[in-house]
């Protein structure tokens, strides 16, 4: 098992954050399986603020080039994925088009 952790930001907005909420409590089988199906075994998102903090825990099956080019065939995840941008900024140091941000371990007990 590998683990990752990510980080994005949202639109600072309290209505914007409320949506982004809802949408997360009520996620489609369709997207779950799109999850699954891509080797993640469990997948927690926190947040502080508009931070967005994710944790991944991937089987050996999982690589971010299959699950981006699974992502690419699915209509469903391509529906998903556009609807989030509306309430999804990429962190400063994101390069363009880039949204989640892998993170980099810098203290582990």
């Amino acid at each position: 098992m590998k683990r990752y952790c990510l980080a994005l930001d949202l639109v600072d907005d309290p209505q914007l954050i409320s949506e982004y909420e809802g949408y997360h409590r009520n996620v489609s089988a369709e997207i779950k399986k799109s999850i699954t199906d891509a080797g993640i075994t469990v997948m927690d998102i926190y947040r502080a603020g508009n931070r967005l903090f994710m944790i991944m825990e991937v089987d050996d099956t999982f690589s971010f080039e299959r699950k981006d080019a699974m992502d690419a065939a699915n209509p469903a995840v391509k529906v998903w994925e556009q609807l989030m941008w509306k309430y999804q900024q990429a962190l400063p140091v994101a390069k363009e088009g880039e949204k989640w941000i892998i993170m980099d371990q810098i203290f582990a007990l």
